[in-house]
């Protein structure tokens, strides 16, 4: 296969690039210079974007190596009302083994796992029981998912509850009246209150990027909240009427690309909701190489929010070992 998270060329080998954990992002003062400068030429970017889809071709072994780097970045969600403890095992049980252990075996990849399970926080004791001894991590949505409009001090608790029932990824949800008033400041310390209240677990800033406004406007907060501390920047919480699309996505990673020239962190990004085939995939994949190069495609660095793309994937990897597609019902989460 090609290297794209794969160790050798030729046949899948199996053996993942060695992961490394990148330090910390400690975050800098608000500088708001450096985030009224960023702009967003919309017209270019939707030039760029739509360009995407036709540029990237790969086949065979090499798209199957894609593949499965993506199924090793996504964070497997369940965060439906209706959640239980057994579907929550369920898709933990998947988690652990996120692909047939045959079509695995044919590829050379036995031990291929998920990035993270991502759950509300009553679910996380059950996950991280289910999880117990695989090394995959539980993340919990917090601060008043999905609006973020409870009580601050309520927020901020709901952090720390998570983290005390075993989360080790915090997904917080950011007030986006702070970016539609342009008030930088609030915004930068109320991501600093998060990323303290976080503590070790690892802080994820969901923009909701749909409900902001213009490419500007998720520029800019893109900046404030690595400044303020932030691990990664998420696109959506899957409950907007519009998630993670390409244009945002190109914004959010050249963020990403001048907070690390500037100050020599890397922090992660998670495009969620609306991706849901291998074929996206593999565009958002490409992406990330074209913008930020192959250091951001492991899973310390880049997370997929979905479950349904793993049954696509799962079936695409099924095709290129047996020659022939199967009933997406055969590769369920649970």
């Amino acid at each position: 296969m090609r290297e794209v998270g794969m160790a050798q060329t030729g046949r899948a080998s199996g053996r993942m690039l060695a992961q490394t954990v990148e330090p910390r992002n400690l975050g800098m003062p608000l500088d708001l210079d450096q985030v009224m400068r960023a702009t967003a030429n919309r017209s270019a970017i939707e030039r760029r974007a739509a360009t995407l889809p036709g540029r990237r071709s790969v086949k065979k072994d090499w798209q199957a190596a894609w593949l499965a780097r993506a199924v090793s970045c996504i964070d497997l969600t369940t965060l439906a009302g209706d959640d239980t403890v057994g579907r929550v095992q369920r898709l933990c049980a998947k988690a652990r083994q996120p692909v047939r252990a045959d079509l695995l075996d044919a590829l050379g990849l036995p031990g291929l796992t998920v990035g993270a399970v991502c759950v509300y926080h009553d679910m996380i004791a059950p996950a991280v029981a289910a999880l117990d001894g695989s090394g995959i991590p539980v993340a919990a949505v917090s601060t008043g998912f999905p609006a973020g409009l409870s009580p601050f001090h309520l927020r901020v608790a709901e952090i720390g509850e998570s983290v005390a029932a075993g989360a080790a990824e915090i997904d917080i949800v950011i007030s986006r009246r702070h970016v539609l008033t342009g008030n930088w400041q609030a915004l930068y310390d109320e991501m600093r209150a998060f990323r303290d209240a976080c503590g070790a677990a690892h802080v994820k800033a969901i923009l909701a990027t749909g409900e902001l406004g213009t490419l500007q406007n998720v520029a800019r907060a893109s900046l404030v909240c690595m400044m303020a501390g932030a691990d990664f920047i998420k696109t959506s919480t899957g409950k907007e009427p519009v998630n993670a699309t390409l244009p945002v996505t190109l914004v959010m990673l050249r963020a990403i690309r001048d907070y690390h020239a500037a100050t020599g962190s890397r922090i992660g990004y998670k495009p969620a909701g609306g991706i849901s085939k291998a074929k996206d995939a593999l565009i958002y994949l490409a992406l990330i190489k074209d913008e930020l190069g192959d250091r951001w495609l492991r899973p310390d660095l880049f997370r997929f929010g979905a479950s349904s793309l793993l049954g696509d994937i799962e079936r695409q990897l099924e095709h290129h070992v047996t020659g022939g597609y199967s009933a997406s019902w055969r590769h369920a989460m649970g």
